[in-house]
């Protein structure tokens, strides 16, 4: 493969943004762009200035910030039919924006020219030269995105090679090869990129469309077939389905390709920055999106997870922390020793592999597995199950009893009231408290009842309830499933209960969840 360097061109906050319910602030957008820097990224298109005046805006704040890295990039299109390029009010805004480089993107498919653009083939070239020449002729670096390149290639490729060769004599620094309708194969890919890498004297990109989800292979195939600019969004956001995922596409670059796009530590900072990128855009990373998911090197089955402790590389493709996540050890009716050992260990107990007490713990998991439980998304109720094998301990308190009363009123309000009985420090303590649910209800009575013992409860808070029906064959005999998620504000950590009644099994997950978190509380 060639030495020239690989350069990325990330187009989150334009492209992106074309998302369905994807919508950011001029704020958010700086926010992004100035974390995408850190990143190492190499072009950043900030959006289209003549489109709306908050891209205008997002332009003139970024006046003011410094970029380390990248490079800013406005975007537009070529002129309109029977317009000089000098004249179109769109280009003008280009020539005077803030980049030095501007994209533009043209058409290069014959039924985009009759259905959409209603011009002659000679027209459309026209239009691209013009476009080309003037922004050239303004001081701009241009790069020129053929639309429908792929799709045009099929239907004329003479045509199609004619409209990226008159962006390259016109001055274009590079000419970026669209799969728009993301209809590709990476054999096609490949033999596409390198044909036009023969006939042109310019740097050849590819923008490429996941919507047969071979967007990361396609970009990769086409650096192999002499791409050296890959166009692409963090986390793959985008129209329809989306658009190559950079966050795929940089860590193999670089450690599966050799290619040096970012620096060891700015690859480190991979998962923070998708993450980041996710969380201002109000969207989730979902948890087996590669490299950066919560489970992309995560390991349940017990012979797995022996592997994985004498050689992380059986099971892990790339070592975790050099994109910026982390080894996760699953516990489950599928472990083995391996899994109860590591977990014992993280938690600070001793626990060796020839001790009985191994055994007798993953029975216990595996029975209770059985019956319902799911310890992978409950680390705290398996800890306390851990706890209760090797360091018992006296708990926060002994219940007595518990009741709880719904109160359907007649305008329609419904109030629930709980009412415990617990011994906490050989005191019997009766608490009531009212809430907008049972769970919530209950949650309140008993932090009344024990918080002057144990002030440090002030600090956990419910974040998230969830509940599932394991066996809905049996209706309303069924058994429930209640996940309870807790934090303290720095962390958060998972319970469950189960139980025929769902009462009963939200109040095991509760108060483990508060258990657990006096547990931490103290040990910190």
């Amino acid at each position: 493969m060639s030495e020239q360097i690989v350069r990325l061109y990330d187009t989150t906050l334009r492209d992106g943004m074309q998302q369905e319910g994807m919508s950011v602030s001029v704020d958010e957008k700086v926010r992004i762009a100035l974390k995408l820097d850190e990143l190492g990224i190499h072009f950043i298109e900030g959006g289209f200035p003549a489109s709306n005046p908050k891209e205008i805006e997002f332009f003139r704040r970024m006046e003011r910030e410094r970029l380390g890295n990248a490079e800013l990039v406005a975007f537009g299109m070529t002129t309109r039919k029977g317009v000089a390029a000098e004249a179109d009010e769109n280009l003008r805004v280009l020539a005077d924006c803030l980049p030095g480089t501007v994209t533009i993107v043209g058409k290069t498919w014959g039924l985009h020219l009759t259905k959409v653009l209603h011009v002659s083939r000679d027209e459309n070239l026209r239009m691209i030269d013009d476009s080309v020449r003037f922004l050239v002729a303004q001081g701009k670096t241009v790069v020129y995105d053929a639309e429908h390149f792929f799709d045009a290639w099929r239907d004329d490729a003479v045509y199609a090679r004619r409209c990226v060769s008159a962006a390259a004599a016109a001055g274009a620094a590079v000419v970026c090869l669209c799969d728009t309708n993301g209809s590709s194969l990476p054999p096609f890919v490949a033999a596409v990129v390198g044909e036009v890498k023969a006939a042109l004297d310019v740097t050849i990109g590819v923008h490429i469309h996941n919507d047969s989800d071979c967007a990361v292979a396609n970009s990769l195939i086409a650096v192999e077939a002499g791409a050296r600019q890959i166009q692409g969004t963090m986390n793959g956001y985008g129209e329809r389905c989306g658009n190559a995922n950079l966050v795929s596409i940089i860590p193999a670059l670089k450690l599966k390709m050799g290619l040096p796009v970012v620096s060891d530590e700015q690859l480190a900072r991979l998962g923070e920055t998708a993450h980041f990128v996710a969380d201002v855009c109000n969207a989730s990373i979902g948890a087996h999106e590669p490299y950066v998911g919560k489970s992309a090197f995560a390991h349940k089955g017990g012979l797995h997870v022996a592997a994985v402790e004498q050689a992380p590389q059986t099971f892990e493709h790339v070592d975790p922390a050099a994109v910026g996540n982390q080894q996760r050890i699953l516990v489950s009716e599928l472990s083995g020793k391996g899994a109860v050992l590591r977990r014992a260990h993280d938690i600070g107990l001793e626990l060796e592999a020839d001790d009985e007490r191994v055994a007798t713990i993953l029975k216990r998991l595996k029975d209770r597995e059985h019956r319902g439980y799911h310890y992978e998304a409950a680390d705290a109720s398996f800890d306390l199950l851990l706890r209760e094998e090797l360091a018992p301990h006296e708990p926060l308190f002994r219940l007595e009893s518990f009741r709880v009363i719904v109160d359907k009123r007649a305008d329609g309000k419904a109030v629930v009231e709980a009412t415990l009985k617990v011994h906490v420090g050989g005191e019997r303590i009766i608490s009531t408290a009212e809430g907008n649910g049972p769970v919530n209800a209950l949650d309140a009575a008993l932090r009344q009842a024990i918080v002057s013992k144990y002030p440090h409860l002030a600090d956990i808070e419910l974040v998230n309830y969830k509940v599932r029906i394991l066996d809905e064959n049996k209706g309303t005999d069924a058994v429930t499933r209640v996940l309870l998620d807790a934090s303290d504000g720095d962390d958060t950590w998972g319970s469950i209960g189960v139980s025929e009644n769902i009462i009963e099994a939200s109040w095991e997950a509760l108060v483990d969840s508060i258990e657990y978190g006096m547990v931490r509380s103290q040990q910190k």
